[in-house]
């Protein structure tokens, strides 16, 4: 999934069609590292959103209206002092670099006409917003960058901004053949690789398409292509790029199974078949605000759960060595009864020994096997057989104390790897306050907050409607689990689970109707998908009807008991809509 210098230049087409001669209305930094331009064109208000996040930088337009700080950072006051009011009069990309400039002309204190380049450089960990003069002198950026940190560029006030070329690419716009010849031939990488290494703004998978439209191994060496592959991967590249320059695109998102694969500005019939749909978009910018608006959720929410999973993780280490260490003592115990044995022979045979052997053959009455008993010659028949009974008490105590510890630890694994997987599930920020409210219930976090208070929790299960009509809720918690199973569903409605994993109680509301067969393969998708599963090519589904869950006694919220189920296997994805 690569936003690369072709998917750039059409969002670069589509932003010189909407914003060219268009005024800047507002501008907010929601984040560090992320700008939201509102812009008026055309009697038309456009809100543009530009990240230069080091996980995921991206420019699409959003009808999502992000609130700024209190106390805007200074790059933003900055951008407001000089181009807050400005007009928009030309965007561009530089060749297929990963680079959009934004010419901006405004007022300045004097009233003089001037230009400024706000320009978005989206190179994954290298992404940056950096404001310049007409003459490329940087005035700020949004990330400094200073000879420490980078020894090609210093991106700070007072300097120069130029494009870094750490390595000799060709431009695939206008590269002849001569020297895309030369650049296959330099590299003994895969074809596929070698095109993405070697040219400007191609990226891992165009690559891949490239290699697939001229019929050419993409894993075979690039240097020991023919003349005449050569020939054709150049008229290839040369077609596309055709299609580029004349703003052919199509922008697309591949799925597979129901989870986004890949996503394009050109076909990508590299990837066809019976596990591939092809979803197509009215715009490239529509494209990145459905599929990155998703990824920079769970990317943003991540960083804000990073202190919950570490809780989580630290004490789930902490039990995984404790219960390793019960389950090698509780096998150490298994020796008890031989030592139990042993006393009772003794106390049957013991009149046989004079006193000083070091060992007893007798008959063991159990096994009608003869068995020799080590003795300590210091010690009488009855002191041995008492010694032996002794240690027999002891393992006793020992094997009946672990055994009920070995339970509670795994039931305390259990617990937390449940809030592991929820918040794997979390896609929003109040997601996150239930979880932390368990963790403060079962003492996992220091609750700070006046005796009796709770936070708000504004959190809800998710809800989806099956492809004949019937409600489908899905916990995202083990709160919300416990509150679908026995308090929103009733006898005879269904509920899945995974089995043996980590993963949310789905419920379907059956309404007193008997379920199509679609519906449990629509409910048994939901169970896996959200669950620790979710990985898999298939997690096998337990599913019954309400009435026979029962809670389990003692155990921790969405901890149930069932006996009768019904079994399912299921491929992790979801496959109806949600409401």
């Amino acid at each position: 999934m690569a936003f690369d210098g072709i998917v750039i230049a059409n969002l670069t087409r589509d932003l010189k069609e909407k914003l060219e001669g268009g005024k800047i209305n507002k501008i907010a930094q929601p984040e560090k590292d992320e700008l939201l331009f509102t812009i008026k064109n055309n009697r038309e208000t456009l809100r543009l959103l530009m990240s230069a996040s080091a996980s995921l930088p991206l420019v699409y337009f959003t009808e999502t209206n992000k609130p700024g700080p209190l106390t805007a950072p200074n790059f933003c006051m900055l951008l407001r002092k000089h181009i807050g009011t400005g007009r928009i009069l030309r965007v561009s990309q530089p060749g297929l670099e990963r680079i959009i400039q934004l010419e901006i002309e405004h007022l300045d204190d004097l009233g003089d006409l001037c230009r400024k380049r706000l320009i978005v450089e989206l190179m994954g960990k290298h992404s940056n917003i950096i404001f310049c003069k007409e003459d490329g002198t940087i005035l700020d950026s949004i990330k400094h960058i200073s000879s420490q940190v980078s020894s090609v560029r210093e991106v700070l006030p007072g300097r120069t901004w130029f494009i870094p070329q750490t390595t000799e690419k060709g431009d695939p716009l206008q590269v002849s053949l001569e020297e895309f010849s030369r650049l296959m031939r330099e590299t003994p990488a895969p074809v596929q690789k070698a095109l993405y290494l070697k040219l400007t703004g191609i990226s891992p998978i165009i690559g891949q398409e490239l290699c697939h439209l001229a019929a050419i191994d993409g894993d075979h060496s690039a240097n020991k292509l023919s003349e005449t592959e050569l020939i054709h991967l150049h008229r290839t590249l040369t077609l596309m790029m055709e299609d580029v320059l004349a703003g052919n695109f199509s922008p697309n998102i591949v799925y597979r199974r129901g989870e986004p694969v890949e996503f394009a500005a050109l076909p990508l019939t590299c990837l066809a078949g019976a596990d591939y749909e092809v979803r197509p978009f009215d715009s490239v910018s529509l494209l990145l605000e459905n599929y990155y608006a998703e990824k920079d959720t769970l990317t943003r929410i991540r960083q804000k759960s990073v202190d919950l999973r570490k809780i989580v993780q630290t004490a789930l280490e902490r039990n995984y060595k404790k219960y390793d260490l019960q389950l090698k003592q509780l096998r150490d115990t298994e020796k008890r009864e031989k030592y139990k044995v042993y006393g009772e022979l003794l106390n049957t045979y013991g009149y046989e020994l004079s006193g000083g052997e070091k060992e007893l053959k007798c008959l063991n009455y159990y096994t009608g096997e003869e068995i020799r008993i080590p003795l300590d010659p210091q010690l009488s028949a009855i002191a041995n057989s008492q010694k032996f009974f002794d240690k027999y008490n002891k393992l006793k105590r020992t094997f009946e104390a672990l055994s009920q510890l070995t339970v509670e630890t795994k039931k305390e694994i259990d617990h937390l790897e449940s809030i592991s997987t929820a918040l794997d599930i979390a896609l929003k920020e109040d997601d996150l306050v239930q979880i932390k409210e368990e963790l403060t219930e079962y003492g996992y976090i220091k609750r700070h907050y006046g005796k009796g208070k709770k936070p708000k929790i504004t959190s809800r299960p998710f809800h989806y409607l099956s492809s004949d009509g019937f409600h489908i809720y899905v916990g995202k918690n083990n709160y919300q689990n416990e509150e679908l199973t026995f308090k929103v569903a009733t006898g005879n409605d269904w509920w899945f689970h995974a089995k043996g994993i980590p993963g949310s109680h789905v419920i379907v509301k059956a309404e007193g109707q008997e379920l199509p067969d679609r519906v449990f393969e629509e409910a048994g998708a939901l169970a896996a998908y959200y669950s620790k599963g979710r990985g898999n090519d298939k997690v096998e589904i337990d599913y019954i009807q309400k009435k026979h869950v029962k809670k389990a006694a003692g155990s921790a919220p969405g901890f149930v008991i069932y006996h009768t189920n019904y079994s399912l296997v299921a491929s992790p994805q979801i496959l109806v809509e949600e409401i």
